[in-house]
């Protein structure tokens, strides 16, 4: 490709304010457990590799639940876009989510270093019903739900094992279900109080050698593995509404006994949650801002703080048990710190140790419903308590109604025998007190998508919401009124207006998955899990009239596989017209089909072409292997070619055994002829939809596609950007990389892959250039593809001081040298949240963003207790 002497690209932009999409409140966060340790007496090692980052789950008061992956790589420690979210759960329509709680599938085949992964896990939620709902991970949908036989379900915990299930019930009593082999049953219920039982926690677990006088490891078993039947659960603690904490015995199902916490006024305090160390100590935190120690033998106060100035909500214990972090309604953090006495004769815990409050920070602007902590502390008895790295800085997560979770890297201050590592990359300093938060952008759509489409020849922007759809029409521009040598796009409006244009309730069964507008205005479609829905649109002399195409469902079923119990779901997990707006390419959202359909014209009916099942294969017909990436990995990296000719090599036949894989994004060419489909298994195929055909496959990624699209000035070419904030270019016609886009992609500047956000779309201008802008929740980067690798000119001092040395000199300064490199990769920071970006017109941008203000404005005033001139 040619190269450009200079780069005086420009656009008008239209910076859209008044999309009046509001995220949820995050009300429950939760990181999976760990395997149980040795219980042979075994002295705990150290780690012989980095533990990896377990996945983040996020639960949301419209009911859906956010899965969030690490996105650096196995022996990557340092991360700076942290977790993103790999995939959304779909929750019932209304539904909310109190609780989250996961467990590990099959305990006993997992190992001790072992950190479990998406597919070892269980996800179990509860949200103020007397039902208990639990996942399907691979699906993205509700797999079983089990009622609690009591009520409301205020709490839930599984036990250390994860081979028990215990429920705090509206009825005063405990409910344990069992979860042995993948299944979920009521076990038993233990007696009934006269109180709700708001949270719950299980005790330290005890050896069954110990507990059962069996004879020392080294003589009792010559097996080398263990068991987790060695493992037995001793007693159970939760927290009431009548002001009082009460512990159970578990081989009983009765109350042993009961701490009584303070009261005002003769007002029943509530204890809102409790957790328990390894040594029986348990942390109590109530509605009086206090967070209390009881020892579990005498079930007597050993310390008090008042921590906070309202309720304490949620409490979250480091890794080695040595700090505990409590919040809540106040919006402050606050840290407990075991620390060393001097005198161990006269301390209130009979030993060398005691609690103190070390510090607190406030990260939110109103409550914090939950916190969570990674890696997640083990409540097993001190003499089997799990090594970490001293090395490596804990993280600590934190969401409530201010709809962002907060990660702050949380290292003892102790620590300070060698260099902490940050993985957040925020700062040097790993220290709660004193390191850098930050803070994970809201996405308008599932698994990190826009719910933002834009129309651009009616001139449409669609927002999808929880169950309804909002229109507004953009006016376009009559003079673009950018002239800027040095920033691309222009935070003025210039006389553009918008006016709102429709405004559609929906009848659905879950909360909205996927939805679009075609380009010319004429047809609007949208999903829940179950059922997709079409509609053509009527321009009547002000307002839009949609007309549903009710025969789209069942049309949609008779090219869908059927089952003998029901018939197939047709809910899409993403939509994408093609720019002549005569087809429509959706995928299914629980089955992963790909379904190609005509949407017809005049008064005839739309018709399925062709339905595509690839991205439910394991593998795919492999050909042509000379179409491999060097920088991927090797592992399912083949290019397929289904019409590849005698000659071009010879195909092998892989396994092609259904998986469930939920495809999250897709891309359609400029000339209608080619589609890009990405699944969350990191899977991207492309079609040729001139002759409804697959074309081929692209190598495994090592993180999921965030945004894909293809380029105006070469339809077949296909930018790739990842979670990672990592670029790939592949040249859909050929079947490969090709060469010249390879240095680029192999030395991106530091300052792009090392932004904290990811990137979330990739917008391109239907005018012929080179350049792609990527965006992400508060940047916007202009990228030319055709340019040489540079580091990107961000500094304008050192451009002026390169140019003065060169009018001084007579000589050409070495920034002048690399001008083009300088032009590339432009960023432009000013625009924050982004919602979308995309192209209205040749020259002419929309960038709509919502600020955090705006939306917090909605939200009851958050808490606020003067200190001075009270009365």
């Amino acid at each position: 490709m040619a190269v450009p002497t200079a780069d005086t690209t420009t656009f008008s932009v239209h910076r859209c304010r008044f999309v009046d999409y509001t995220p949820s409140a995050i009300t429950a966060l939760a990181f999976p457990p760990l395997p149980l340790p040795s219980v042979k007496g075994k002295k705990p090692e150290a780690p012989r590799k980095v533990l990896k980052f377990g996945t983040l789950a996020i639960g949301r008061a419209n009911g859906n639940i956010e899965l969030c992956e690490w996105t650096g790589t196995e022996n990557q420690i340092e991360a700076p876009q942290a977790w993103v979210v790999r995939k959304t759960l779909s929750g019932p329509y209304p539904s909310k989510v109190d609780t989250l709680a996961f467990a590990i599938r099959y305990p006993d085949l997992l190992g001790r270093d072992e950190v479990p992964t998406v597919e070892d896990l269980r996800l179990f939620s509860a949200g103020g019903g007397s039902e208990l709902v639990e996942w399907d991970l691979e699906k993205g949908c509700v797999k079983r739900t089990i009622p609690s036989h009591g009520g409301s379900i205020w709490c839930i915990a599984p036990n250390p094992a994860s081979t028990l299930l215990a429920l705090g019930c509206e009825d005063g009593s405990v409910r344990i279900l069992t979860l042995a082999d993948d299944s979920i049953m009521h076990h038993r219920r233990f007696d009934r109080v006269k109180s709700r039982l708001l949270s719950i926690a299980w005790g330290p677990p005890v050896p069954r050698q110990t507990a059962s006088g069996a004879k020392p490891p080294s003589e009792s078993s010559d097996e080398d593995e263990d068991s987790l039947e060695d493992w037995s659960d001793s007693w159970i603690v939760t927290g009431g509404s009548d002001s009082s904490l009460r512990k159970w015995d578990v081989a009983t199902g009765r109350v042993v006994d009961r701490m009584g916490t303070d009261k005002i006024r003769g007002e029943r305090t509530l204890v809102w949650s409790v957790a328990v160390l390894g040594d029986g100590t348990i942390v109590s935190g109530d509605s009086l801002g206090m967070v209390k120690m009881w020892e579990s033998r005498t079930c007597t106060q050993l310390q008090s703080f008042q921590g906070h100035g309202a309720d304490v909500l949620c409490l979250a214990i480091g890794p080695e048990g040595t700090t505990i972090y409590s919040s809540g309604v106040d919006q402050k953090i606050t840290q407990l710190s075991l620390v060393k006495t001097g005198n161990s004769e006269k301390s209130i815990l009979r030993s060398s140790s005691r609690w103190v409050q070390s510090t607190s920070r406030r990260m939110h602007s109103h409550d914090v419903r939950a916190l969570a902590i990674w890696p997640p502390y083990i409540a097993v008895p001190p003499s089997h308590n799990r090594i970490f790295p001293i090395d490596i800085s804990p993280i600590l997560a934190s969401g409530g109604l201010d709809m962002s979770v907060v990660l702050t890297p949380a290292a003892v201050p102790t620590s300070t025998i060698a260099k902490i590592m940050n993985p957040l990359a925020t700062s040097t300093v790993s220290t709660f007190e004193d390191s850098y938060h930050r803070r994970m952008a809201y996405c308008s759509g599932p698994a990190n998508t826009s719910g933002l489409s834009l129309a651009r020849q009616a001139g449409l922007l669609m927002c999808m919401h929880d169950d309804s759809l909002s229109l507004w029409r953009v006016l376009k521009k009559h003079k673009p009124s950018v002239d800027d040598e040095n920033v691309d796009i222009d935070p003025n409006t210039g006389s553009g207006g918008w006016s709102k244009v429709l405004e559609m309730d929906l009848s659905v069964r879950s909360n909205l998955t996927a939805s679009a507008v075609s380009d010319d205005g004429r047809w609007i479609v949208a999903s829940d899990l179950f059922e997709s829905k079409l509609f053509s649109l009527e321009q009547d002399q002000v307002e839009l009239k949609p007309r549903r195409v009710r025969e789209f469902p069942s049309i949609l079923q008779a090219h869908l596989p059927h089952s003998r119990d029901e018939e197939p779901s047709t809910g899409a997990s993403v939509f994408s017209f093609t720019p002549d707006s005569s087809k429509l390419v959706m995928a299914t959202a629980m089955s992963g089909h790909i379904l190609v359909v005509d949407l017809g014209s005049g008064d005839a009916k739309p018709r399925v072409l062709r339905r595509f099942d690839h991205h439910r294969m394991r593998r795919v017909l492999v050909v042509d292997k000379s179409a491999r990436s060097p920088d991927l990995d090797a592992e399912d990296v083949e290019m397929n070619r289904e019409n590849a000719s005698e000659g071009e090599g010879e195909p092998v036949v892989a396994d092609d055994s259904p998986v469930t894989a939920t495809v999250t994004r897709m891309a359609v060419s400029v000339d209608g002829q080619w589609l890009a489909s990405t699944d969350d298994r990191c899977r991207t195929h492309i079609f040729n939809l001139d002759s409804v055909q697959h074309h081929c496959v692209l190598p495994t990624f090592p993180q999921p596609v965030h945004a894909l699209a293809f380029v105006p000035s070469n339809a077949s070419i296909l930018v790739l950007a990842l979670a990672n904030n990592t670029l790939h270019i592949f040249d859909a016609e050929s079947r490969q990389f090709p060469d010249w886009a390879r240095p680029l992609c192999a030395s991106l500047p530091a300052r792009f892959t090392r932004l904290h956000d990811p990137v979330l779309g990739v917008a391109v201008d239907a005018q012929p250039c080179a350049a792609v802008l990527l965006w992400g929740s508060t940047w916007i980067c202009k990228v030319r593809l055709d340019a040489p690798v540079g580091w990107g000119g961000f500094s304008k001092k050192r451009r002026r001081e390169s140019r003065k040395l060169a009018s001084g000199s007579g000589r050409v300064g070495a920034d002048d040298q690399r001008g083009d490199q300088q032009t590339n990769f432009k960023l432009v920071t000013h625009y924050r949240p982004i919602l979308f970006v995309g192209f209205l017109a040749p020259g002419e941008m929309v960038v709509v963003e919502r600020p955090l203000v705006d939306v917090l404005t909605k939200l009851p005033p958050a808490y606020f207790k003067p200190k001075y001139g009270a009365t």
